[in-house]
């Protein structure tokens, strides 16, 4: 398998691959995705230089974003508000390679890229209803923060949202 940063050819893979996990989402009453987030935002993160894929072959396996800030960051208590830190956005695996592990490898890539990068914490936000998201980032050894970020997407939607990070310099 190849990771590497994303580039603008992925475009036509990456919106296929998160169509059908959107729609995974959404068979399993997880309806936090749409044909707006996360799609829409890849060209901007290809520009930038923070969306990673992994291909196995030509097949897109999945997907992440190293973004520097989010929204939600002063929503929660942190270990230390001051240190540097990369956010995880759109991560996704391919529903064709569920089970297989490749969620926690791609953890273990972004921590390394992250921390390549110089950041001293990983974190991410998850919305409070998806449970398989939450025990993947436990299992993977990420600390739940204090708090709650309430993202409101429109009047009839408000999504309930866990902060989540992980030290990557543990021994520090």
């Amino acid at each position: 398998m190849i990771f590497r940063l994303a580039e603008m050819q992925d475009l036509p893979n990456l919106k296929t691959v998160y169509k059908d996990i959107i729609q995974n989402m959404n068979n399993n009453q997880l309806p936090i995705w749409d044909e707006i987030y996360p799609s829409e935002f890849f060209e901007q993160d290809i520009k930038n230089h923070q969306l990673y894929v992994l291909y196995d072959n030509t097949e897109l396996v999945s997907a992440f974003a190293l973004c520097e800030t989010n929204s939600g960051a002063q929503s929660v208590k942190w270990q230390d508000n001051q240190a540097k830190a990369l956010y995880l956005d759109r991560f996704g695996v391919n529903i064709n390679y569920s089970r297989q592990g490749i969620a926690s490898l791609m953890l273990t890539k972004a921590k390394e890229t992250a921390k390549n990068l110089g950041a001293e914490y990983m974190r991410l936000f998850v919305v409070d209803i998806n449970k398989p998201a939450i025990s993947l980032y436990t299992k993977n050894h990420f600390i739940k923060a204090d708090g709650i970020y309430n993202e409101v997407i429109d009047a009839d939607l408000t999504l309930h949202e866990y902060g989540y990070e992980t030290a990557l310099n543990p021994e520090a």
